[in-house]
C-alpha cells in the first residue's frame, strides 16, 4: 500500500537532481525539470516582478514567527 502511494505521488515527477553523499549526509547540489519547473525568471526579483510578490504578504509570516518567539520568551521568565 505504501509503495502504491509513493508510485501515485511520483507520476508527474520528472527531471534531474544532483546529490552529494558524504559521511551519512545527502546534499542537493542542483535540480532541473525542463517541462514542469515552477521557476520563472520574470518573477525571481523583488523589484520588477510584474506584481507577483507583494511585500505586505510577509506581514502574516513575520507575526506568526514572532508569536513563537514571544511564547518561548514568556516561558523562560
Amino acid at each position: 500500500m505504501i509503495q502504491a502511494m509513493i508510485d501515485a505521488s511520483q507520476v508527474s515527477v520528472n527531471g534531474e537532481v544532483r546529490l552529494r553523499l558524504y559521511k551519512g549526509n545527502v546534499d542537493v547540489l542542483a535540480r532541473r525539470s525542463r517541462t514542469d519547473s515552477l521557476f520563472d525568471e520574470k518573477i525571481v526579483t523583488f523589484e520588477e516582478d510584474a506584481g507577483a510578490y507583494d511585500q505586505a504578504d510577509a506581514t502574516g509570516f513575520i507575526k506568526l514567527n514572532a508569536l513563537r518567539l514571544k511564547l518561548a520568551s514568556s516561558r523562560l521568565k
